[in-house]
């Protein structure tokens, strides 16, 4: 259910949509190239140690080998990182995790490469390692950094949180655990590079921000960034996982030693290894409310583990802290939350950006500050919602938005709140072992990247030779959505047909700056940007047309096919207005839009979201089946039905697993696991058999910011509602995640009535 956005028209099959449902579409990762090499990574098989020698003569011998290089090969930078130089290249001195990259190999074959990683003699002297943030903060423990284990550490506070406690009525206070993540993509980190006869190198590797990756590779190389061309879309999954550099560092290497193409290409082990991963986190809270159920105390405390680099656990962090106050007021807050380096896997960028975990944390307070107190769950949430004009979490003005209250009336009014209160029954029928319940959860998410991080923004139109109207952004395709939404919105908006424009993205030598592809910002960015360049880009449009027919600019107007008069007439095509006006092009520069007050990277444009979930737990085996669940989302003006429905589906199965199943267990910084046959990612059969998305797309009047991005707010509600709907099953409460079946297991009940039963 999609309202306006289900309408005939507005359903449209997606440009990139053929090539992935028959398999045609080729990644980036699938190319090829004429006398290629086979790159391959030499990682320590350590999660700590100190590099005392590394002997790559025997590796250099064998035959088919191009290249084997070590730090020392590194001509520039040896560092790479989106906000924080620190991951090594090609490891010099220490090793940190085991994904750590100590050398590199390009072969002729597979097998000359894998035999030449073998001969590589690294000596390593194994240090304990630090495996977890409580371990990394004590005193006595090694530095991991020259600068101490402790990445980021944020504080806030308004009022005083110590006294407002003696006021309250009702106090809960719990600590709640969250798992590491497996972005689990199924196009696995690698790419193609290709040194062009002109000296520059050519970079077909998936990543979420192709310029960024130039820049970094450019200082990797120490060459100019003109002389290095990435190709980044398109791309078979990302969810935050390649936003950073991954292979690129040592296939660019490589492609420049040995003159020739190399590719590399991560099997899932190898993937398992080196990829980053959510942040598992700790989260301690103590929350007040007085007889009335207003909140009136709230102390936080985040612990998140980063593992062996910072990524962006230092934003990750911010980002969960905001979400630990979530969409509700407070009149006393004292929030803390700190970022500690360990030896375990990196941390770094994934959908939702650490609110998962906060809001999982946050909406299971007023959960249990409901049973305290004895006030309806969602009565206690609408008595604290923040309402149209109030500030953001950290006080900051934000733009007017009155989601919250919508998705919560829109969540009261869905047929499966309904069903829930004509359903007093608790078991199935003829099996009391499997037990039903609801939940609900809700949450507001801001978009972009927070005040004061760069967030710029910016694309090009022009009418190229062949007639085409040439709309380009460096966004890139990974899945999302982004060409499809972009087309509508040039159509929709623009009145042009698909037929009239070429879209191009992915390309450093052919895009303008955009910004990266992440934090929900892109469909908010290209809305704003198509705002300024369409109107400046139709007038000259116009204008040419004018003064080759003599026409007034006025009566003519951009359409489909070229410029129509005002009776819809058309007048002259888009390539007949090429051939004899020449180029035109319009170019904008902008940047997302920011809060004008605080200064605590906060966000300024938001997205809010309303769940409900009908479960079974099964009491024999403690399993926990997700049967049924709505998606109430005020994002604003939906640019995209197909694209909506398709993020919030994927959002929703993607915190399935992070609920129920998910968990990349590390034990002495080893991951448990090597591939997915060990590693639980929900299917389809594990999907609820049904669910319903409700857009609310009404904004206040006079907003400029069109629609939301809504790709990431879809997978943060669903894990607190079905911990919810657990403890309105079976009376037990959920902490940690994914839910431990043994926790749920009551078999000796009912063991003896289910073998009579079968």
């Amino acid at each position: 259910m999609l309202n306006r956005a289900t309408s005939g028209s507005r359903w449209r099959t997606r440009p990139d949509g053929k090539g992935k449902v028959t398999g045609a579409l080729a990644y980036l990762t699938d190319l090829s190239a004429e006398g290629q090499l086979v790159g391959r990574i030499l990682r320590s098989p350590h999660p700590y140690a100190r590099i005392k020698r590394i002997d790559t003569a025997a590796a250099e011998a064998v035959p088919g080998v191009w290249a084997v290089l070590t730090h020392k090969d590194v001509p520039g930078v040896n560092r790479f990182g989106i906000v924080v130089l620190d991951q090594p290249v090609l490891c010099e001195d220490v090793v940190r995790y085991i994904g750590d990259a100590v050398a590199a190999v390009a072969a002729d074959t597979e097998e000359a490469a894998e035999r030449a990683l073998e001969l590589i003699e690294v000596e390593y002297e194994i240090y304990p390692a630090i495996t977890s943030p409580e371990q990394a903060l004590q005193p006595e423990t090694m530095r991991l950094h020259p600068e101490g284990n402790v990445l980021k550490n944020i504080r806030y506070a308004k009022g005083d949180v110590e006294t407002a406690f003696e006021r309250c009525a009702h106090i809960v206070e719990h600590t709640y655990k969250t798992s590491r993540q497996m972005h689990a993509y199924m196009e696995t980190e690698g790419g193609l590079f290709v040194p062009e006869a002109d000296g520059r190198l050519t970079i077909y590797s998936p990543t979420q921000h192709g310029l960024k990756d130039r820049l970094q590779i450019a200082n990797i190389l120490a060459v100019p960034e003109e002389s290095v061309r990435v190709l980044s879309s398109p791309i078979g999954g990302s969810f935050g996982g390649k936003d950073e550099l991954n292979v690129q560092p040592s296939g660019a290497l490589l492609a420049k030693r040995t003159g020739r193409p190399v590719r590399i290409h991560n099997s899932r082990a190898e993937s398992v290894r080196a990829s980053v991963k959510r942040h598992p986190m700790t989260i301690r809270m103590k929350t007040g409310i007085d007889e009335g159920g207003r909140i009136i105390a709230h102390q936080v405390s985040v612990l998140a583990d980063t593992g062996a680099y910072a990524t962006l656990g230092g934003e990750v962090l911010t980002n969960a802290l905001e979400n630990c106050l979530g969409c509700y007021i407070y009149e006393n807050i004292e929030i803390e939350g700190l970022s500690a380096y360990t030896n375990n896997g990196v941390s770094g960028e994934f959908r939702g950006f650490g609110a998962n975990q906060a809001i999982f944390a946050l909406e299971g307070q007023l959960d249990r500050l409901a049973e305290a107190s004895g006030i309806d769950p969602w009565e206690l949430r609408r008595i604290n919602l923040r309402k149209m004009q109030d500030p953001g979490a950290y006080e900051q003005e934000i733009v007017p938005t009155d989601g919250a209250r919508q998705v919560w009336e829109a969540v009261t009014a869905s047929p499966l709140w309904k069903e829930e209160r004509n359903n007093p029954s608790r078991s199935v029928p003829g099996k009391p072992w499997i037990k039903i319940g609801y939940g609900s959860a809700i949450a507001m998410m801001g978009t972009g990247l927070g005040k004061g991080i760069p967030d710029p923004g910016g694309g090009r139109i022009s009418l190229a030779e062949d007639g085409r109207i040439e709309v380009a952004f460096s966004y890139e395709e990974f899945g999302q959505g982004l060409l499809a939404t972009l087309e509508l919105m040039l159509i929709e908006r623009f009145g042009l047909d698909e037929g009239d424009f070429r879209m191009v993205i992915g390309d450093t030598d052919r895009v303008p700056e955009s910004g990266s592809s992440t934090a929900a910002r892109t469909t908010t960015m290209m809305w704003l940007t198509l705002s300024e360049l369409m109107p400046e880009f139709a007038g000259k449009a116009v204008a040419a047309a004018s003064g080759l027919t003599d026409r007034p600019a006025e009566s003519l107007r951009l359409g489909k096919g070229g410029i129509r008069t005002e009776d819809g007439k058309l007048l002259l095509s888009y390539a007949e207005l090429h051939k004899r006006a020449g180029a035109i092009a319009s170019e904008a520069t902008t940047h997302f839009p920011e809060s004008p007050t605080g200064d605590f990277a906060n966000r300024f444009l938001f997205v809010q979201a309303g769940t409900t979930v009908r479960v079974e737990v099964n009491e024999l085996t403690g399993r926990v089946r997700l049967m049924d669940q709505y998606h109430a989302v005020a994002g604003g003006p939906v640019a995209n039905p197909q694209g909506f429905l398709g993020q919030i589906e994927g959002a929703s199965g993607m915190a399935l697993g992070f609920t129920l199943t998910e968990d990349a267990a590390m034990k002495d910084g080893h991951y448990a696991f090597k591939n997915l046959d060990q590693y639980l990612i929900p299917t389809i059969v594990d999907q609820s058999k049904r669910m319903t998305v409700e857009a609310i797309e009404d904004i206040p009047e006079n907003d400029p910011f069109g629609p939301r991005g809504i790709g990431e707010i879809g997978s943060v509600t669903l894990a607190p509602a079905i911990a919810q709907a657990i403890w309105n099953a079976v009376g037990i409460r959920v902490s940690e995640l994914p839910v431990d079946p043994a926790l749920l297991q009551k078999a000796p009940q009912y063991l003896h009535e289910a073998v009579l039963t079968r």
